[in-house]
């Protein structure tokens, strides 16, 4: 079931019905309720995996019901590194075992050793990467003693599970999650008037603006193009269709699901902060994928060490971080090399020691940056274009390729592909993401300095554009991580 589908949007009503309106006694009620929705939702892709999301959830918590319990370290142990053991286990089966199976043949094969292995075919569960993270965060929080088991089994399968961030994210943390499943929610009238306002900012940027990039790029990165036939000019515009369709789908997605979270009476971490405004990569870092980001940062990078070290320290643990990160992203070497470009990206900046450099929003306050933000920005952006390259290619080699003739003397030549109706509609989308930037999302607040006939005026707009620019129901890039 797609955010994007006429599915969901019976779903949705119907789930946002039975909440407020006969679940509303008790929140325990209406914990059961979210609980059988986002059963029902997940096993709408496929329901055989819902059972894997089951036994996911009853291991964790029964974890960490066994390492609070424990009398002896030697105990808690034991059952830490079983969860952990058994969730990377089955992300490494479902995710990674193919991937390690054909690239071990195809060492052996440089070397002149013919081997055939045994390779799974089954396809990969949906949201397995995120609500996996869910799970290892509560047991490891637990172990270090940062939090108290969950002993209500279903309160805790609803933070698992909870159906909008179920399949993309955010990736939730238990200590911020868990005390908002366990207090009486209250249906608040604005709060929800901003989910939906949330919601409908998601859909364009998914339907409007992701769905068009797609076509173009897709257009443009297709298996069987021959990129030597392509002007330079053309590769470029299919690297800038790319940057906007996975930051269009990855963020609207992440809208959707904070905007229904807020329906329930829920604030899920905020996911994205406006990336494509950074001035530098540390900072494009802080606003890209946060709640991965953070996790990262404090499941990984912390524990080994962090920036309290020397520079080799640091240095190593932000290319573990990136190597990671870009593993977690897929099993295909493609995602490892655009994990350790954008560490060499961001290496100068922990070496100087200037990666919290930009904290702040740029042009905080103003309609303009200076010419040296712009100009930060601006490279920033191209930067990530081109590691970009490297994330949607099908291959390694595929991706020099692009690159190759990307850089190649047609560069400053007339494009071949070039929708004037999708190129306005992306820079009319920069703007209004610029002029909201200061907020969470580029539409809060906003509506309610404009006289309500304007702010009328701008929803029937979104939603026209949606139904017209619209096509097929496409499913989110991030599904397949």
């Amino acid at each position: 079931m797609l955010f994007n589908s006429v599915s969901f949007a019976i779903f949705l009503p119907i789930v946002f019905f039975a909440y407020w309106f006969v679940a509303q006694k008790s929140y325990r009620h209406q914990n059961v309720l979210l609980l059988l929705a986002s059963y029902f939702f997940y096993a709408c892709w496929d329901w055989r995996f819902l059972f894997l999301l089951m036994f996911s959830t009853v291991l964790d918590y029964f974890t960490g019901l066994k390492m609070s319990d424990s009398q002896t370290i030697a105990r808690k142990k034991f059952w830490f590194w079983l969860s952990i053991g058994v969730n990377l286990g089955f992300l490494g089966v479902f995710k990674y075992y193919n991937f390690f199976a054909q690239s071990f043949a195809d060492g052996l094969a440089n070397l002149g050793f013919e081997i055939h292995p045994w390779t799974l075919n089954v396809i990969l569960p949906v949201g397995i990467s995120f609500y996996t993270f869910h799970g290892l965060s509560y047991v490891i929080d637990i172990y270090y003693d940062r939090i108290k088991p969950e002993r209500n089994f279903v309160d805790y399968s609803v933070f698992v599970s909870f159906f909008p961030l179920l399949v993309a994210g955010p990736i939730e943390r238990a200590t911020h999650l868990l005390p908002q499943i366990k207090r009486e929610r209250v249906f608040d009238l604005d709060r929800a008037k901003d989910g939906l306002r949330q919601i409908l900012w998601g859909l364009f940027k998914k339907i409007v603006i992701a769905d068009n990039c797609a076509r173009y790029a897709n257009m443009i990165f297709n298996d069987t193009a021959d990129y030597a036939t392509l002007s330079g000019s053309t590769l470029l515009m299919g690297a800038v269709f790319f940057t906007f369709q996975i930051y269009g789908d990855f963020s609207g997605y992440s809208d959707i699901a904070l905007g229904t979270a807020r329906l329930f009476g829920i604030d899920l971490l905020k996911n994205f902060a406006f990336p494509y405004f950074s001035r530098d990569i540390a900072e494009f870092w802080r606003r890209w994928h946060i709640s991965l980001s953070t996790w990262f940062r404090d499941y990984l990078y912390i524990p080994l060490g962090g920036s309290k070290g020397g520079t080799w320290i640091r240095v190593r643990n932000t290319f573990i971080i990136f190597l990671v990160s870009g593993f977690w992203h897929g099993a295909n070497w493609t995602f490892i090399v655009w994990g350790l470009l954008n560490a060499l990206y961001i290496m100068p900046s922990i070496v100087f020691k200037t990666n919290r450099n930009h904290l702040d929003v740029v042009a905080q306050g103003h309609y303009f940056p200076t010419v040296k933000e712009l100009f930060s920005v601006i490279l920033t952006f191209l930067l990530t274009v081109l590691a970009w390259i490297f994330f949607r290619a099908d291959n390694i080699g595929k991706a020099f390729s692009y690159i190759s003739h990307l850089f190649s003397s047609s560069l400053f030549s007339k494009p071949t592909v070039f929708p004037l109706d999708i190129i306005y509609l992306v820079i009319g989308f920069v703007v209004v993401e610029w002029l909201g930037r200061e907020r969470h999302y580029a539409l809060e607040g906003l509506p309610m300095k404009c006289p309500k006939v304007m702010r009328w005026s701008l929803y029937y707009v979104l939603i026209i554009a949606i139904f017209y620019f619209g096509g097929e129901e496409q499913e989110f890039i991030y599904f397949q991580f």
